[in-house]
């Protein structure tokens, strides 16, 4: 995908949830266009991609939560946005199992929040709001496609299928230029939820240690390159996609126990994973169909499933001081 630099030079950009695994990318991307940048960031992350890449220096960075409505008015205001990028979310599913209030409050509150703000700027011109998988919930048949019902039943799912429905409606209500990407398990370097089963795999194996699988092995997920989720967010702009869902996927299922297979081959890696089978609340298989994107938005990924493990496992050898 090629994007024009033209189209976002200068261009008074926001991304919320800037520090986080799609975050960082995204804004290093939007630096490389010229976009003129903001970023709400609620927690100082020192181990961020975002800091570490030096990317903060270059960024006008508002410290603040987006639960908090005058702040997300004054931004928009004081800033001037045309373009948002909204990934501010809890998005670790046993995190919002043992605090669903907190879960509810970021994914659900903090979006209405912004979109309302949204609704009322005049400078505002076009919004992405990242969506999940988990979104589609407990479904009759797979792969996932765009037009099933929203099924959420645990509360991580739920908050997703909630945010997504409260976009959906700003835009069918009163036409806020709203897109909606619905992304499967997201992976890449800059990773710091330890919990997650590529960052900690990799993380086990560099120091030495067996790898912990919190399930049985068998649930199947989804596992998109985090590179490619940035493209795709600048593709559905660059085709004005508002007030659509679409999923994104390299439509390649795979087991837990195969991923983490997956990346002991590839880290030439002896030490067998030790299976806690202790998951409860998940659904147990989740995969997208990208048959939309790619017909509708002639979507393809530039990386394979393959070569964003490489690319992953090489940043965090970096970021551990392994050569």
């Amino acid at each position: 995908m090629n994007v024009e630099r033209n189209d976002w030079y200068d261009l008074p950009t926001l991304v919320t949830g800037a520090t986080g695994l799609l975050g960082s990318p995204l804004v290093a991307k939007l630096l490389e266009l010229g976009a003129d940048m903001v970023c709400v960031i609620r927690d100082w992350v020192p181990h961020s991609e975002l800091v570490l890449s030096g990317s903060i220096k270059k960024v006008k960075v508002v410290r603040g939560d987006m639960l908090d409505r005058q702040l997300i008015e004054r931004v928009l205001a004081e800033y001037e946005i045309d373009t948002i990028f909204h990934l501010a979310a809890q998005t670790i599913v046993g995190v919002a199992n043992r605090n669903p209030t907190s879960t509810f409050e970021s994914n659900i509150e903090g979006t209405w929040i912004l979109l309302e703000a949204c609704r009322r700027s005049p400078t505002v011109n076009r919004m992405v709001f990242t969506s999940s998988d988990k979104a589609y919930g407990e479904q009759d048949s797979l792969p996932y496609r765009e037009d099933m019902p929203l099924r959420g039943s645990n509360p991580y799912d739920v908050s997703k299928a909630c945010a997504d429905l409260i976009a959906q409606a700003y835009y069918h209500t009163y036409k806020l230029p709203v897109t909606i990407p619905r992304f499967g398990n997201l992976f890449g370097g800059g990773d710091l939820n330890w919990s997650r089963i590529i960052p900690g795999t990799i993380r086990s194996i560099i120091r030495g240690r067996n790898p912990i699988i919190r399930s049985d092995g068998n649930y199947v997920r989804d596992y998109f390159y985090v590179e490619d989720a940035v493209l795709a967010c600048l593709l559905l702009l660059e085709k004005r996609a508002f007030g659509e869902a679409f999923n994104f996927s390299y439509e390649k299922p795979m087991k837990v126990i195969e991923i983490v297979d997956l990346i002991r081959k590839m880290m030439n890696c002896n030490f067998k994973p030790i299976i806690l089978n202790k998951v409860t609340n998940e659904i147990k298989y989740q995969y997208l169909s990208s048959a939309k994107a790619k017909q509708v938005l002639g979507w393809k990924p530039l990386y394979s499933l393959e070569e964003g493990l490489r690319r992953t496992i090489g940043w965090y050898k970096k970021f551990f001081g392994v050569k």
